[in-house]
């Protein structure tokens, strides 16, 4: 088995644009939870999320790509070049054996919604013909690896909450039983949208309190009364060990295993 190792990481979220103005908000224990301003919430019982905000996504692709792609997506592109750009690699890095993984528990659910009105309203020819590649989890991997010329295993994984933590267990192994020398891994969900709000609220999972949104998010609180929505993207760089060492990069940890069950 080879060891893996951890060589660039990206993040884009609610404290934060990139990694570093994250870290520094979680250090000073900031919330990024507000009330909800990506649609109106007024008569929706649940009414704040953890929104990125002042995200342009422009900076990231240009304007005949932005409506090709659902929001999801436009985060993950973002963390990944983070990500890609912080691990450091020459412009001779071979391609061949650098793969990724990609993750979201829901998708393109925005883009699901935007155009199941249009085709209400206004009938299934108006319906955008880059609305389903924009909602496929498996995009975000495509779009990224295309950018980035990666040509070793692309993985999707859609398992609800677990999705990033399960692209983290792929890559490991991918790496560790030697089908790829690095991987690229990113997680992304952008499902702060009427149907996604309005859909949660109805399980009763989300908090209600729309009057104290900074303290809302308390899981292990005797009080709390459900979980709150976000939005955002983390990206991690894989390697293995002996490639990383070799080239001189910075090692921010090393994923020494990885489990997986079921509790049906």
């Amino acid at each position: 088995m080879k060891r893996v190792v951890v060589t660039g990481i990206g993040m884009i979220n609610a404290l934060g644009l990139d990694k570093e103005s994250s870290f520094k908000a979680i250090c000073n224990g900031e919330s990024g939870v507000n009330k909800i301003t990506l649609f109106d919430a007024t008569d929706f019982p649940v009414q704040i999320a953890a929104e990125v905000k002042n995200f342009d996504p422009l900076e990231v692709v240009d304007g005949k790509e932005v409506k090709k792609i659902d929001r999801f997506i436009q985060l993950g592109i973002k963390a990944a070049r983070e990500a890609m750009q912080d691990a450091g690699f020459s412009e001779e890095l071979d391609k061949e054996e650098f793969g990724i993984v990609s993750a979201a528990g829901i998708g393109g659910l925005p883009n699901i919604e935007k155009n199941s009105i249009i085709c209400s309203e206004r009938g299934p020819r108006k319906i955008s013909p880059f609305f389903i590649p924009s909602a496929l989890v498996n995009m975000l991997g495509g779009l990224i690896s295309i950018e980035h010329g990666l040509k070793g295993p692309n993985i999707s994984c859609v398992t609800a909450c677990a999705a990033g933590t399960h692209a983290i267990g792929e890559a490991y192994k991918s790496i560790a039983l030697g089908n790829a020398k690095k991987m690229l891994v990113i997680g992304a969900e952008a499902a702060i949208c009427p149907v996604g709000i309005g859909g949660f609220a109805s399980m009763k999972a989300l908090s209600t309190r729309n009057e104290d949104p900074q303290h809302a998010s308390r899981p292990f609180d005797k009080e709390r009364d459900g979980f709150v929505m976000g939005e955002g993207a983390g990206a991690l760089v894989f390697e293995e060990y002996e490639e990383a060492k070799k080239r001189g990069a910075t090692i921010y940890a090393e994923l020494i295993g990885f489990g997986e069950s079921a509790d049906a």
